[in-house]
């Protein structure tokens, strides 16, 4: 038996568990797929308005971390096919060091076939044709760097 407090602070709790909880599921999810991924929308809320301002500062870091998700994944399914060992978090990746050279060829290969064609022009793309009535700047002008060159860079990734 628990001392009533603590019985109290449990069963206040709990309600409110069970209260978000169904809250949650009485929401009516619209779910739209994309080719890459699947997106969750609610009915508008008045109450809580899209804060454009966090949207334009929340967009930049998070597609940066998406591309660097994206490269590690790729990294992974690649050393799987390849026998070798991998693990990661975030942008550090380990293998056994038997493979390090070989998981360091891999990096530079994946890297290379994913910014071979023009991620921004991609993106821009997405966008206009989700929105439409939105009109976009335009893109800045590409560089000369020959994306290449990252297959013998030392430092490219340590």
């Amino acid at each position: 038996m628990f001392h009533p407090r603590l019985s109290h602070c449990i069963e206040v709790h709990f309600r409110s568990l069970k209260e978000n909880l169904l809250l949650l599921f009485s929401m009516h999810l619209n779910n739209r797929q994309t080719p890459v991924q699947s997106i969750s929308f609610t009915g508008s809320n008045p109450d809580m308005p899209v804060n454009k301002m966090k949207q334009k500062t929340a967009f930049p870091p998070n597609f940066v971390h998406s591309q660097d998700s994206t490269h590690m994944l790729m990294t992974a399914i690649k050393c799987y096919h390849a026998g070798i060992p991998f693990a990661a978090v975030h942008d550090s990746f380990w293998t056994l060091p038997p493979h390090v050279d070989r998981m360091n060829s891999i990096l530079r290969e994946q890297f290379v076939i994913m910014y071979s064609y023009d991620v921004l022009k991609q993106l821009k793309e997405s966008f206009e044709a989700s929105s439409p009535e939105v009109e976009f700047d335009e893109l800045p002008k590409r560089g000369q760097l020959d994306i290449n060159c990252v297959k013998d860079s030392i430092y490219f990734f340590s």
